[in-house]
């Protein structure tokens, strides 16, 4: 194996994996992260997905379609330990790159698959009030509990019949109050 030069920023990279084992190879990288407690450099592993309709007998069906069969995108630090980690993962043939080393993503092809790049800012802190915005839970009023920058998405307790109930919202769907 290749000197892994250690970067500590999150990058995407694209494992190959056996033909049918995308979903596999996701669900166990993510149960190693969890029991290994990695989740300090794993922060996304995602099976890209499109919607396909199919017309049959006259009925519209919508089925989910792997977008690249065969590949997996993880959102990682890479060091000596993450890289074995995704390496010895059952179904995987290996990074997609040059010889061992694993290679990440431009900016330019993650905005080109639709994976967004920018860092979302917001206005509100933990423990701050703010107003959801739309959704089932439109005009409700919750205090931030969790932050997560990474899948920008944020954590609140709402106040539902008479009990705090913790909600997962995208940051665009909240406002401070």
């Amino acid at each position: 194996m290749s000197q892994i030069e250690e970067n500590l920023e999150p990058r995407w990279y694209v494992v190959h994996t056996y033909s049918g084992y995308e979903n596999k190879v996701k669900t166990d990288l993510e149960k190693t992260v969890k029991n290994r407690e990695l989740e300090n450099y794993f922060f996304d592993i995602v099976v890209p997905m499109e919607e396909q309709i199919e017309i049959k007998d006259g009925k519209r069906k919508a089925n989910l379609k792997k977008v690249f069969p065969g590949y997996v995108l993880i959102k990682m630090i890479v060091t000596e330990e993450s890289w074995y980690i995704v390496r010895n993962t059952r179904g995987v043939t290996g990074f997609v790159g040059s010889g061992t080393d694993p290679i990440p993503l431009t900016n330019e092809e993650i905005r080109s698959m639709g994976f967004e790049t920018a860092v979302v800012e917001v206005d509100y802190d933990v423990n701050d009030s703010v107003k959801i915005l739309n959704g089932a839970l439109a005009g409700f009023i919750g205090t931030v509990q969790e932050i997560n920058k990474e899948k920008g998405k944020v954590k609140i307790l709402v106040s539902m019949f008479g009990r705090e109930t913790p909600v997962e919202l995208e940051f665009a769907q909240v406002e401070k109050a």
